[in-house]
């Protein structure tokens, strides 16, 4: 079948992104890792120690970030629907982190450590239908926040990408209904014309 105009034209920047050629060069999994790089240099987020979880993972790029940065002595928790490539030191759980069983898995392995950080760079498949993709992504960051509610410790960290559109400001006022501060970040390597920020909150309220 014959690639939409869209598409070749998706395929053409993401073969000549400088970021997609530096994740290649570095061992990243994705070009997403510069982003999560980037905001950790500014907010300090990913501690020596530290325990974090990582919804929606796959490919592993935030997690191999989490990873490195918490040492050996941190913890990062990985979950997805989709299978994931094994990463050294990540606890990598397959399944809909909505679930009970798998709520409990998790508050199994996680065996009285507090979360002090959740990450969440989750996108819906896109149908390509504008409306329902964003009412589809909102979803996915209010199901992250719910998460991020009950499993962070007081003075933890939540940190979403979120597509500015309808529903938009209806999330980030729920953000700040959860946290006592909370600030939105454009990485450098998040495409121009994407519409997508990441919000940060900070303790809980």
């Amino acid at each position: 079948m014959a690639r939409s105009k869209t598409s070749k034209a998706w395929l053409q920047e993401h073969v000549n992104d400088h970021y997609v050629h530096m994740a290649k060069a570095e061992g990243w999994r994705s070009r997403a890792s510069f982003k999560l790089l980037e905001i950790d240099d500014k907010d300090k987020l990913l501690k020596p120690g530290e325990v974090v979880v990582d919804l929606g993972a796959a490919p592993g790029g935030w997690s191999q970030v989490a990873k490195q940065r918490v040492g050996e002595g941190g913890k990062v928790f990985a979950i997805d629907l989709l299978e994931m490539q094994g990463i050294a030191g990540v606890d990598f759980m397959q399944g809909d982190f909505r679930e009970e069983t798998v709520l409990r898995e998790f508050e199994a392995r996680l065996d009285g450590r507090r979360v002090g950080l959740v990450l969440s760079d989750m996108a819906p498949n896109i149908s390509g239908v504008n409306v329902s993709d964003q009412a589809r992504s909102i979803y996915l960051c209010e199901l992250a926040l719910e998460f991020a509610r009950e499993h962070l410790k007081p003075d933890g960290a939540f940190l979403v990408k979120v597509f500015q559109g309808s529903g938009f400001n209806e999330f980030l006022a729920a953000m700040r209904e959860t946290f006592e501060v909370v600030a939105t970040r454009k990485p450098k390597s998040s495409r121009d014309r994407s519409p997508e920020l990441y919000l940060l909150g900070r303790r809980l309220k």
